[in-house]
């Protein structure tokens, strides 16, 4: 299982537009969370953060694989990805994947363990 998570700084005066797609997601969360089952993902979250003066959004994922979700996500049938696709162009700036320090879950299994240290110990 794969765990990441991203800071977006998004374009200056974006907050409407950003409080949009929020509520369009959410009002449209049965198609996104189809469009998650096809990706493999999990787990999807997103924040709205300001940081002097500045709009970043933070997104975390828990997904089977990162990269076969964006694979999927490239080729989707579903319109509410091409929104999604065009909400980015719209808003983003750039974005940083953050590095995982810690992931705990409850039940946590030393295969679990094991899977986000990289080691076999």
């Amino acid at each position: 299982m794969d765990v990441v998570a991203n800071i977006i700084e998004l374009k200056p005066n974006t907050l409407d537009r950003v409080e949009e797609w929020a509520k369009t997601l959410n009002e449209r969360a049965d198609e996104a969370i189809e469009t998650l089952r096809d990706e493999g993902v999990k787990i999807e979250s997103w924040f709205h953060l300001s940081l002097d003066g500045n709009d970043y959004l933070l997104c975390y994922m828990r997904a089977e694989s990162i990269k076969k979700a964006h694979e999927v996500v490239q080729s989707s049938p579903h319109a509410i990805d091409a929104y999604h696709q065009q909400f980015k162009k719209d808003t983003w700036v750039t974005g940083k994947s953050a590095r995982l320090l810690v992931d705990l879950v409850d039940g946590n299994s030393a295969e679990r363990v094991r899977d986000i240290c990289g080691s076999d110990s």
